[in-house]
């Protein structure tokens, strides 16, 4: 949130700034959808979908940086929290998959 409100008094153009909101957000809300997951399948295909937001949240940030609409110290600490919630993520999946192993 704290880059979307950067960038909105950068005046940024707003479709980016939403994307990049969109993307970000999205993360979290996948993870948090998980707790009504109708199956163990449903469970890992909502992680997978938070790591792909976050795989976009990512290429954004590259974008922003490149234009020069974020210094290379922001976008290098934002792409770092973004590589830690994916291993996060990814441990979850591996877990939950061994979990469907063992049921079958």
């Amino acid at each position: 949130m704290l880059l979307y409100k950067n960038m909105r008094v950068q005046g940024v153009e707003r479709d980016l700034i939403r994307q990049v909101l969109r993307s970000g957000t999205s993360i979290g809300a996948n993870i948090a959808e998980d707790e009504q997951a109708q199956s163990n399948a449903d469970f890992i295909s909502k992680m997978n979908i938070a790591l792909k937001e976050s795989a976009e949240t990512k290429y954004w940030i590259r974008l922003f940086e490149s234009t020069n609409l974020l210094s290379a110290d922001s976008a290098q600490q934002l792409i770092e929290e973004c590589i830690e919630i994916e291993k996060i993520l990814y441990s979850i999946i591996r877990t939950a998959k061994g979990k469907k192993k063992q049921a079958v």
